[in-house]
């Protein structure tokens, strides 16, 4: 492996790479070399808590699918003045977060289209009634994507933006929006989207005002290996400048129901591959979340191996990625057991990434319920939340 195994060994010790070295890993590393290196750097990162591995319980509210965007990759939007188009109500938003925190959830994020219609003030109102009614929630919402947006509806720069979503009780925002940051794919699947740079401008200085973020990236849209690096090293540009994003979440995309129509997809070893160069590229950001939302449980247990701290959440409902085809379900019970037998120790965590409970053994394992589940999909205003189907626990 020559000197290939002089950079991992350097990036297993702490050691900073660059964007080209972190490509030829990317590309030339053996697999399970690249894996061990990237589970080496995460065991140096979290040392005495290495042994865990944490999970969330959360829930995706989707306000309304009304966009103005048209990104070629969503099958969740529809037009204004379209006849699926619809924007919840208040007490509809407030129902679901009440369902929410009755099932354990300690996070939720407000996610949904570009509405025109939508402009600063429902979203002040909206933050200011979640917050009044359950403050026990965490509000890790919205994402670089609807700040521009606001801004342009609503005449207004972005600080302005962010400080009054945060003055009305967003905590943190998401890293939605991100998709990939390097122009020419950027451009090719969201022509109607902010620029790469405008997204990380956002979050810079969102960063700057005390509002923390996490940062994503959607994989298989047709990028090539370097754009693929190019978006990590756009991220850690700004982390570097900022330390405000808290975790990095790569995820696949999904092929049915849009326009690109799985025309180009990442396979799950090219995956596995991108999170362990992340875990090595990444001397600056803490935490690494593996998506089974859109890979399923086999290759999030996988991820775990890969330089993953986090195994990501039971959403108790998501409705954009699964417009998709993200259909890849599990229980609380199974999640917890994912983890177990990938030889980590669950512990749920909060939005700051803090444990709040440690399963050291089964006997600490919550109670079956089997509501805790991912996810229900329910985009009509109004729908009940359905009986749920069995979910069995992979097998020992």
């Amino acid at each position: 492996m020559g000197p290939l195994r002089a950079v991992l060994d350097r990036t297993a010790d702490g050691g900073r790479i660059s964007a080209s070295e972190a490509l030829e890993l990317y590309t030339d590393a053996p697999l399970h070399a690249l894996g061990r290196a990237a589970d080496a750097a995460r065991r140096r990162r979290f040392a005495d808590t290495a042994t865990i591995a944490t999970y969330l319980i959360d829930r995706n509210i989707n306000y309304t699918n009304v966009c103005v965007t048209a990104c070629k990759f969503c099958a969740f939007y529809r037009a204004p003045k379209h006849a699926e188009g619809w924007t919840h109500s208040l007490d509809e938003i407030l129902r679901r977060c009440g369902e929410a925190v009755e099932l354990g959830a300690t996070q939720i994020m407000l996610q949904g289209g570009h509405n025109p219609d939508l402009g600063i003030e429902w979203y002040e109102q909206t933050f200011s009634a979640v917050r009044a009614a359950y403050p026990s929630l965490a509000l890790h919402s919205l994402g670089g994507s609807e700040v521009v947006h606001i801004a342009r509806t609503s005449g207004l720069t972005f600080a302005e933006v962010i400080a009054r979503l945060h003055a009305a009780g967003l905590d943190s925002f998401a890293g939605a929006g991100a998709e990939i940051l390097t122009e020419r794919p950027r451009h090719a699947i969201a022509p109607l989207k902010e620029t790469g740079a405008v997204w990380l401008e956002v979050m810079e200085t969102a960063h700057g005002l005390g509002v923390q973020s996490t940062a994503t990236f959607m994989m298989g849209t047709g990028e090539t290996n370097a754009e693929r690096i190019e978006h990590l090293r756009l991220i850690r540009d700004v982390q570097d400048r900022t330390g405000g994003f808290r975790s990095f979440i790569p995820w696949t995309y999904q092929p049915e129901n849009n326009h690109l129509r799985g025309r180009t997809l990442a396979t799950p070893l090219e995956y596995l591959r991108l999170l362990a160069v992340a875990r090595l590229f990444f001397d600056n950001i803490a935490h690494l979340q593996v998506s089974q939302l859109t890979l399923g449980k086999e290759v999030g247990q996988l991820g775990l191996h890969y330089g993953a701290d986090d195994l990501g959440s039971v959403m108790l409902e998501e409705n954009v990625v699964s417009s998709a085809g993200a259909r890849h379900q599990w229980n609380l019970q199974e999640l917890i057991h994912l983890i177990r037998s990938a030889d980590r120790v669950p512990a749920q965590r909060d939005t700051l990434y803090n444990h709040l409970r440690v399963h050291w053994t089964p006997a600490d394992d919550p109670k079956l319920d089997p509501r805790v589940a991912s996810h229900f999909a329910s985009t009509a205003p109004g729908a009940q939340r359905p009986k749920l189907p069995d979910l069995p626990l992979v097998a020992s």
